[in-house]
This record gives structure tokens, sequence and C-alpha cells, in this order.
């Protein structure tokens, strides 16, 4: 028990060291995304026999770039703690939307306002386990792929490699494990027999995450110029050298 309680003082301590290093403005972005996935994601784009794509594709690739960025300068661990950061934020805003949405109103129809902001629990249930394991392994891969690049490790070769790589698996994980949560799993039970098959989900997620990775792809310059700029000027210096110390100490 003692042994728990002085792992998850250090644990608390390194986030707090990351969260003072990290610059706010990233986290900021890669809040607002999550945030923003889950309501855009009430809306669909575009539906056919192989391919779906909701409102969340607009701002999911902020996401990845921005775990991508973190990953890259501050590593996986620093990443897996700042989506977990907003996951949990994300989780706060949907318990808000979900009050606000059950509070009766005289003043006009919010049928509309209450059933987009209302939510449904395995919606937000998939959603949540889908970014939070796609997160992890993305920021995994993103990782290991960049300590293949031995010779320029910071160079634009390796920040594209690992970002695009990284991005779509992570992106079709994501698509697959919502789909596969939502669609196979609860829709048939509340949903009136409603339901996707395994392989029209993973056709979706597959297209879902060319479609994502097109995104990536046209933003990374700007991650890799942000990954650049902060390695140039020694960003979060304190919890990189704190890192590297533990590593050393291990």
């Amino acid at each position: 028990m003692e042994k728990l309680k002085q792992k998850l003082r250090r644990e608390k301590a390194e986030t707090a060291l990351l969260l003072k290093c990290i610059p706010a403005t990233v986290v900021t972005l890669f809040v607002v995304s999550v945030v923003c996935m889950n309501l855009l994601a009430n809306k669909t784009l575009l539906q056919l026999d192989w391919i779906a794509l909701d409102g969340g594709i607009l701002v999911s690739w902020l996401s990845f770039m921005c775990m991508d960025i973190i990953t890259k300068h501050f590593g996986p661990r620093a990443s897996n703690r700042i989506s977990l950061l907003a996951s949990g934020v994300n989780l706060l805003c949907c318990l808000i939307f979900f009050v606000a949405s059950s509070i009766p109103s005289n003043a006009a129809d919010y049928s509309a306002f209450n059933g987009i902001f209302g939510g449904t629990w395995f919606i937000l249930l998939g959603s949540t386990v889908a970014f939070l394991t796609s997160a992890v392994i993305n920021n995994m891969l993103n990782w290991l792929i960049g300590l293949a690049f031995r010779k320029n490790p910071h160079g634009k070769l390796a920040f594209a490699m690992q970002s695009y790589v990284s991005t779509f698996v992570g992106q079709f994980l994501d698509n697959l494990i919502f789909s596969l949560i939502v669609f196979v799993v609860f829709a048939p039970i509340f949903w009136d027999g409603f339901h996707w098959s395994v392989l029209q989900c993973t056709t979706c997620a597959l297209t879902g995450a060319l479609a994502e990775l097109v995104m990536e792809i046209a933003f990374s310059p700007l991650g890799y110029r942000i990954v650049k700029k902060w390695r140039a000027e020694s960003v979060g210096k304190a919890y990189t050298d704190y890192v590297l110390g533990k590593e050393k100490a291990e």
C-alpha cells in the first residue's frame, strides 16, 4: 500500500511538472478539439455502403496532430497524460451538457438542443474507450517509429513518417472500436435492431482513417514547425531533464 501511495505521489508530481512545462496553447487546442469532436460526431456528413463520415472529421486531425507534437517533444507518457486529461474534461462537459438538457424550460422548444447535448450513454462510452485506446497506441507507435531514425531523428522525414503512420493506425482503431461498441454491441438493443456488420465497421473505419490521414498530411507541416521551434527554444526543459534523469536512475 505504501509503495502504491508513493507511486501515485510521483505520478501526481510528474503530471504537475508537465502541465507547467507544456505550452498552454497546444493543451487548450487538444482539449477543445476532443470536446468538439464529441459534439460534431452527432452529425453525419456522408453515409454510403462503404464509408461513413461524421462532423468529427473536421477537427479529429487536430487532436492527433497535438498528440504527435507532444509525443515528439515530451515523449509518449506525457502525451498519454494529456490525452487522459482531455478525456476527463470531455466527460465533465458531457455531464454539464446532460444536466442542462435535462432542466425543463418553457421559454421555447429546446428539443433539438436537448437531443444533441443530452447525448446517449453508450455513444459516450464508445467514444471514450475508443479515444483512450487509440491515443495510447498512436503515441507509442509514433515514438517507436521515431527510434528508427537514428541519423536524423528531428528531420522532416522522421516527423512525417511518425505522424502519418501513427495517425492512420490510431484513427483506424478509434473508428473501429467506436463502431463495434456502438453499432454492433449496443445499437441492436437500444435502436430497435439497427446495427452494422463487423465488415461494415471495418470498411468504414478504414476509409474514414484514409480521409482523416489526408487532413493530417495537409496540416502536419505546421506541427513540424511547432516542434522545431520548441526544440530551438528548449521548451519544457525541466520536464525533459526530469524524465531523462528518471530513465537513467532506472
